[in-house]
């Protein structure tokens, strides 16, 4: 399937269905909802700067 199939199949779900499918997609990579640092409060400020940081790096947009 090509980007542009899985995007029309997407787009074609129900919201609880594409919840659910967001939700199966990050307990296989064992991400938890609400994962992060307790107690935490990020702005969007700090978060793009950290994507930006990310960006100058592949080997950690490469993880596997």
């Amino acid at each position: 399937m090509n980007k542009e199939e899985r995007t029309k199949r997407f787009q074609s779900m129900s919201s609880i269905e594409r919840q659910k499918l967001i939700l199966k997609k990050m307990q296989d990579l064992g991400l938890a909802v609400g994962s992060g640092v307790p107690n935490k409060k990020y702005d969007s400020k700090e978060i793009y700067e950290l994507i930006h940081i990310a960006n100058c790096f592949p080997e950690i947009r490469e993880k596997k």
